[in-house]
């Protein structure tokens, strides 16, 4: 059975204002997943929420590659406005394929792969994350349901199915520039985020049922600028990514 304990929570100024953050211990995996709070939340109802995976480059280093940092930094400042709310920080970077998988991720990206190909040709799914550590968090803050702050349908779904009741589903537009858009374009044509970039989009609207998940991509095809495939074998030249 999985169990999640809250280990400890301190208080944490930033910018934004004052929240509280939790550590949180499991008996899956040696992952220390996060709550950041901000006010009193148990009992609460409609409380806005986000569920976000760690991301070492765009939340820490900032790299423009993705738009993780932007979403955190955004989420963080939506929550201080409504002056109550929750960002849950799970430990899963690169979509769960770890740091040295999503940096191999990134060199297969440079030569012409998409991120949800470049993670199949490491041997990944195009998305590992699971949601389980999220729901029982939630349930141990006691809310009694949530606004996600998300583009991504497929977190929607998981957490509804995890028994988790999402009464709304709250955008995030990202900044688009030459170094993310080939990414954001593939989330919304492959994974199906709720993105709208010069007409490609999927719905822009999360309803109660949502369709199943669908990010089996069609077979691997030659890199866009014509590369073969480069051997993955641990080399600085075995290339390949993982967001979100």
């Amino acid at each position: 059975m999985y169990q999640m304990v809250r280990m400890e929570c301190a208080r944490i100024p930033t910018a934004e204002g004052e929240f509280q953050l939790c550590l949180y211990a499991n008996n899956q995996d040696d992952k220390e997943h996060l709550a950041l709070v901000w006010g009193d939340v148990a009992g609460r109802r409609d409380v806005l929420t986000r569920v976000h995976s760690e991301c070492f480059t765009g939340d820490v280093l900032g790299s423009l590659r993705c738009d993780c940092g932007e979403q955190l930094a955004r989420a963080m400042g939506m929550i201080a406005v409504e002056r109550a709310g929750i960002i849950l920080y799970l430990r899963q970077e690169g979509r769960g394929i770890g740091l040295l998988a999503k940096l191999r991720a990134y060199n297969l990206q440079d030569i012409g792969y998409d991120t949800v190909d470049a993670n199949l040709q490491l041997g990944h799914q195009a998305d590992e994350r699971d949601y389980t550590p999220a729901a029982h968090m939630l349930r141990d803050l006691g809310v009694e349901s949530i606004r996600l702050i998300t583009n991504n349908p497929a977190k929607v779904e998981s957490l509804r199915e995890l028994g988790i009741t999402v009464t709304e589903r709250v955008p995030l537009v990202p900044t688009v520039h030459k170094e993310n858009a080939s990414y954001l374009e593939t989330k919304a044509r492959r994974m199906r985020h709720w993105l709208n970039l010069n007409g490609l989009s999927a719905p822009t609207l999360a309803s109660p049922t949502l369709a199943s998940p669908t990010l089996a991509p069609p077979a691997l095809a030659q890199p866009a600028n014509g590369h073969a495939h480069p051997h993955t074998n641990g080399q600085i030249n075995g290339r390949v990514n993982g967001k979100h």
